[in-house]
């Protein structure tokens, strides 16, 4: 064993010592740079931070409590033209196809921030032909003449990430990925939330057309019998004209209905991602009316983690908290550890051979001292990148509460109207079938007839309106819930809320 006194070991240990010194100097001198008094204290919400009690009770209260929606409650509506169209869109909408590119964007980001916490190496090898000066440094023979010059070599580098700014810069990338894929699921639930709604609308607008159709039938069977009573003397041209204009309304209602379909046949022809003629093929929806299901326990609570907006907004806060991290870090010296072993000949035919050798090792120390603020302004800006998006998360999640609020309470007046709006059809339907007759016996005019009518007519279409309003309800509830997102499943789950 050598001593450290020995003639070998002597440059080596000389060598250590003035790189222990110069880290060390490096590091005293960091302070020239400094990021003192740069900061922040806000922190994201937390579920106990809002009042939701009374405002997110369970709209069916007699129901034991209820589970989250699976992914599949779409199928729930018993349409199987309607899974499948969103099956298809969801693998041809082009926003969703945005969505992916942003996260193979992200990933590929992500990859590339966590090369330099890996070693480098890098293979050269080179053949030039110089011409020495021969008033430079080559003295004679080298000097004024041509000489090839033959080098091959290995270099080897490494950054000491002794701050952890290319560790942090890495995690920063992933959070925005992760953030990424959360949105991707975001626009997969407002799509598919989309198709589901305009769908929904549209059987609503074939339940108006057969009401409709029904009105064109019944005002005609109306202009008969006026036709029948201005033979007999009962009544004059002007009801038979009256009877005809109603009966030219409810054929205008109609034309203007059927002209409805066709817009939001081509609406989910456009949401499908395959053109709007795509909607054109479609048969008439035949989609079930759902019962509320009991809400889930800790409503509150669990939601963080079962709204994929909520989920991208606090990857977007753990992203920005990283950043800060590798801003700070920029205040202190970067050390990289560089060798490179190969061989440099300007005088032998074969350049590989011992005297040709060449080897060169060390470090280099990079130290902020003067920068004319722009450590500080970069730093100050990430402080700022991190409140904002503290702030957006915190409105998200305050927006997500009112949004499952305000479903439950809509959906709480419509369980009340509904039977309401039912005895009210089935009072208006009695009273037009009493009218009739009575118009047929010559007993009451047109125009009661028409007024019971006109009654019985706006009742079913405020029910229909009424019972497609429940069902549009149904879906913003289950998409205020998340949709059957899971971040745990997803491999999404939020972060530890970081400390500034």
């Amino acid at each position: 064993m050598k001593c450290i006194n020995s003639p070998a070991a002597r440059p080596r240990a000389k060598a250590a010592n003035a790189v222990l010194a110069a880290l060390i100097a490096a590091i005293g001198l960091a302070g020239c740079a400094s990021f003192e008094g740069i900061g922040t204290d806000k922190q994201p919400a937390q579920a106990g931070d809002f009042t939701t009690a009374r405002s997110l009770s369970d709209p069916n209260p007699g129901a034991p409590n209820g589970q989250w929606p699976g992914s599949d409650w779409v199928r729930q509506f018993g349409d199987a033209q309607l899974t499948a169209l969103i099956e298809e869109a969801l693998a041809a909408n082009p926003t969703l196809q945005q969505a992916r590119a942003r996260i193979g964007a992200a990933a590929a980001l992500a990859e590339s921030r966590g090369a330099p916490l890996l070693p480098t190496v890098n293979a050269e090898a080179s053949v030039i032909r110089n011409q020495f000066s021969s008033t430079s440094i080559y003295p004679p023979p080298y000097g004024g003449n041509w000489y090839n010059e033959k080098k091959a070599g290995l270099n080897v580098g490494y950054e000491l990430d002794l701050w952890n700014k290319n560790q942090a810069a890495l995690e920063q990338a992933i959070s925005s990925q992760k953030a990424a894929q959360a949105s991707e699921q975001e626009a997969r639930l407002a799509l598919t939330a989309s198709i589901v709604s305009v769908y929904s609308q549209l059987a609503a607008q074939y339940a108006v057309q057969d009401i409709l159709q029904r009105t064109v039938e019944q005002r005609s069977s109306l202009e008969t019998i006026t036709a029948d009573r201005v033979r007999t003397g009962l009544d004059s041209q002007i009801e038979r004209n009256q009877s005809r204009t109603s009966s030219a309304d409810a054929r205008a209602q109609l034309e203007q209905s059927a002209g409805q379909i066709v817009l939001l046949r081509q609406q989910l022809g456009a949401l499908s991602g395959k053109g709007p003629d795509r909607g054109l093929q479609l048969a008439p929806p035949s989609m079930q009316n759902l019962a509320t299901p009991g809400l889930p326990a800790d409503l509150p609570l669990n939601l963080l983690g079962r709204r994929p907006d909520i989920v991208a907004a606090r990857w977007q806060v753990e992203a920005a908290s990283r950043g800060i991290d590798v801003a700070k870090a920029r205040f202190y010296p970067d050390i990289n550890l560089s060798a490179m072993i190969g061989f440099d000949s300007l005088v032998d035919a074969n350049p590989f051979t011992a005297a040709s050798k060449s080897i060169a090792f060390g470090p280099a120390i990079t130290l902020p001292i003067f920068e004319g603020g722009a450590l500080r302004a970069g730093l100050k800006g990430e402080v700022a990148s991190y409140e904002l998006a503290v702030a957006t998360y915190n409105k998200t999640l305050n927006d997500a509460y009112a949004d499952v609020a305000r479903q439950i309470a809509a959906i709480h007046s419509l369980e009340r109207q509904l039977p309401i709006r039912r005895e009210a059809l089935q009072a208006a339907e009695r009273a037009y079938d009493l009218a009739r007759e009575r118009y047929r016996l010559g007993l009451v005019s047109q125009l009661t007839l028409l007024s019971s009518e006109t009654a019985v007519l706006a009742q079913r279409q405020s029910l229909v309106a009424l019972q497609a309003q429940r069902r549009d309800q149904q879906v913003a509830l289950y998409k205020a819930l998340g949709g059957g997102f899971d971040a745990q499943q997803a491999g999404l789950a939020q972060a530890p809320a970081p400390s500034r």
